[in-house]
């Protein structure tokens, strides 16, 4: 049986969408607010979603605690009241826009999940903007 287990979490984490290539002027045109040069922050909820075939001796497709671990291990303990352009590593380089903070997750998630498990992330940075990436 194919099926789908979910889990959420929350983390908050400041930001500031800046492209160091651009000039400042044009930062602000195309990120407005988001561009303040003392950050701003967001509430973060996500949503994992992990698929595959059921363990027929467990009826697991996945022990729900492992995954609540390893979101919380790998996922909030990194990103958790962070400013994510200063003490992540992983956007160092990286503009942290919700579309790239969703694809790091997933990465991190993917590293920690076995391949026969299909993966997606959704992400929600306001209760009316989220992105999702499933892999492709």
């Amino acid at each position: 049986m194919y099926i789908s287990v979910f889990r959420k979490a929350h983390f908050n984490a400041a930001h500031r969408l800046h492209n160091p290539k651009w000039s400042e002027e044009k930062n602000k045109e195309i990120f407005g607010l988001c561009n303040n040069v003392h950050y701003h922050g967001h509430n973060y909820d996500l949503e994992v979603k992990v698929s595959g075939e059921v363990d027929p001796d467990t009826g697991y497709l996945i022990d729900l605690k492992y995954l609540s671990d390893i979101i919380k291990d790998k996922v909030e303990n990194k990103l958790d009241h962070k400013n994510l352009n200063i003490e992540v590593a992983e956007f160092a380089e990286l503009n942290p826009t919700a579309e790239n903070i969703c694809y790091v997750i997933w990465q991190i998630l993917r590293a920690e999940l076995a391949a026969k498990f299909d993966l997606a992330v959704r992400l929600y940075e306001t209760p009316r903007n989220y992105v999702e990436y499933e892999g492709k």
